[in-house]
């Protein structure tokens, strides 16, 4: 949306993104491209900023997010956001949800002197339309655009994360072993909830439902993109 917004509509946009620290370094690769694409920084919100991430604030609230407390995606991305916008009144806030998406709305609300726009509903453009677009520009979607840690991920993407990042998979077992708590609820499924016991079960043999699937994409266009936010599974 940002990238074809400057194309049709040039003006001095500021461009914000919500980090939590825990993001893998391909997410933070592509916000460096991005800044290079749009000629102009992309504006960080939140406490991460100041140093107090996803995993500082585990840290200090001895708890770790999960589906009934996911103070994560408030503090670290709603709340920042909404004062932001509030700062910045009046403003227009440009939100990239599709013409295929409109169930949908922003999470951030309303509020006085904030107009919100969809410019990607008044092109009508769609998944297909999106990722098109994305082609012609060369760009490629890191296939994990959330935490690493999400609670609400899937056993293949904890798979994944143990093999092409075994050192960040560690470090979660060390928040799992301080807190006592685990990121997976039990009773969620049949497989372990602690990700000290999933990698025993991974490394028995134990298979994952599609850890043989093929991308549909070189760009990592899975049977996901239609879900949930792939930032915060909202």
């Amino acid at each position: 949306m940002a990238l074809r917004l400057l194309e049709v509509e040039p003006r001095d946009y500021q461009y914000i993104i919500t980090p939590t620290g825990n993001e893998l370094p391909e997410m933070f690769a592509h916000w460096t491209r991005l800044e290079s694409l749009l000629g102009k920084p992309l504006v960080r919100l939140g406490p991460y900023q100041e140093g107090d991430g996803l995993v500082q604030l585990i840290d200090r609230m001895n708890a770790l997010p999960n589906w009934r407390q996911r103070w994560c995606t408030r503090i670290l991305k709603i709340e920042p956001t909404i004062a932001y916008l509030k700062q910045n009144a009046p403003c227009v806030q440009y939100v990239g949800l599709r013409a295929d998406e409109e169930a949908r709305e922003g999470i951030y609300g309303r509020f006085p002197g904030v107009e919100q726009r969809y410019p990607l509903r008044e092109w009508g453009w769609g998944i297909d339309d999106v990722w098109g677009y994305l082609a012609q520009r060369g760009i490629k979607i890191p296939q994990r655009t959330d935490c690493a840690w999400c609670f609400g991920q899937r056993l293949i993407e904890w798979r994944r994360l143990l093999d092409n990042s075994p050192h960040v998979y560690q470090a979660g077992i060390e928040v799992e072993r301080k807190t006592g708590h685990t990121f997976r609820s039990p009773g969620r499924d049949t497989w372990p909830a602690s990700l000290e016991e999933l990698r025993e079960a991974f490394a028995g043999g134990r298979k994952v439902r599609g850890d043989k699937r093929q991308l549909q994409s070189d760009m990592h266009h899975t049977d996901e993109e239609d879900g949930p936010c792939r930032v915060c599974r909202m």
